[in-house]
């Protein structure tokens, strides 16, 4: 708020008042008030509110596409209003964090090396093709595109929510739980990993980046960190690396790299017309790597939050996790998190009912002949 207050460059003390004044009732009102702005996207709040529409392209629109990868006119209020309210009630919430190191190692490995020292095991490019039933509309198995057959006495699915819709069976598609999950869509988005990112080696340090996620007021690019800066494993005293989101990216998507490259540089000239040019007349790349993700962390426009389902499904035996799972953070890697966590608790809370079943098929498979 104190920065806010300082920062005279992006807003007037007329549209700082304004903007105060707008946000009153979602102070006072509290959580009731928050869930009830679902159906108004972050522009129809703030000119419902009489706040100046240079407060929504100033600011919001960084927000917005940092919380995600969408602009202010298709964003959900709520969406802001949830993370305004994490900010002020935890101590650390608006702090930001990288890993020391690159995801697969650093993240991903120690979670398979958890699992495997409790006796479990981790299969890679092992792809589910069904999820076959029994006649009650359980989970039988799951097969898998090499043939392969997993049985199991519980059953987590994993993924964005997409790839869930691609292979629900049709016995369960006009399950209330199942049907609501229609209106949840990935957001396209170009990153190296969940979101779309360049990773830009300029052969030279640039000066005006920080140890810290940046925020962008860019039409094409979302946030940016420099690498060299904000991670341990790439450190460098005379080079920088650049790690962007690139988005809204639906229009982008089928984009060549050069092309995305191209349209990246001009925005990052004008982030630092200092240091970058377009044509490469300053700073220069080295290399660069383009990933694009078109189906990313669910969409947050209005009206979805209904539709977000618990993690224990109706079908005994079967749950979900993933940031699009009801869970306080949102579309997130936080919220894909804690969706794994409350997906755990549920199957503790369920232990005895899913020993009871995997008894009673054992009873069921020695009556076999």
């Amino acid at each position: 708020i104190l920065a806010i207050l300082r920062n005279n460059e992006m807003l007037t003390w007329p549209e700082k008042v304004k903007f105060a004044i707008g946000l009153l009732p979602a102070i006072i009102g509290g959580q009731a008030y928050v869930e009830a702005q679902d159906g108004l996207t972050v522009q129809e709040w703030m000119r419902k509110q009489g706040v100046p529409d240079r407060v929504t392209t100033e600011v919001f629109i960084a927000m917005s596409k940092a919380l995600n990868f969408i602009n202010p006119d298709e964003l959900s209020m709520q969406c802001i209003l949830i993370a305004l309210n994490r900010f002020l009630q935890e101590k650390h919430g608006s702090k930001m964090a990288f890993l020391d190191g690159n995801p697969p190692e650093r993240l991903c490995l120690p979670i398979v090396e958890h699992i495997q020292s409790l006796g479990g095991e981790v299969r890679l490019n092992s792809r589910v093709q069904k999820i076959e039933l029994n006649d009650d509309g359980t989970v039988k198995n799951f097969l898998l595109t090499n043939g392969n057959v997993i049985d199991g006495d519980a059953y987590v699915f994993a993924t964005p929510v997409d790839i869930l819709k691609l292979q629900l069976p049709e016995n369960w598609k006009e399950m209330a739980y199942f049907k609501r999950l229609e209106k949840l869509v990935g957001v396209p988005v170009i990153n190296i990993h969940i979101w779309v990112f360049f990773n830009c080696r300029f052969d030279r340090k640039l000066k005006n980046t920080y140890d810290h996620l940046l925020f962008s007021r860019s039409s094409l690019l979302s946030v940016y960190a420099d690498m060299s800066l904000t991670c341990k494993e790439y450190y460098n005293p005379n080079q920088s690396m650049l790690e962007l989101v690139f988005a809204p990216a639906e229009e982008w998507i089928s984009c060549s790299d050069s092309e995305i490259i191209d349209a990246t540089m001009k925005e990052l000239a004008k982030l630092f017309p200092d240091e970058i040019s377009a044509d490469q007349s300053k700073a220069k790349i080295v290399k660069y790597h383009v990933v694009k993700t078109p189906r990313s962390v669910y969409k947050t426009i209005p009206n979805c939050e209904p539709c977000r389902p618990l993690q224990r499904s109706p079908v005994e035996g079967f749950y979900l996790a993933g940031d699009y799972t009801k869970q306080k953070y949102l579309a997130s890697m936080e919220g894909a998190v804690l969706s794994g966590k409350l997906c755990a608790q549920a199957i503790v809370q369920d232990y005895v009912l899913l020993a009871a079943r995997g008894k009673g098929r054992l009873a069921e498979a020695s009556m076999c002949p």
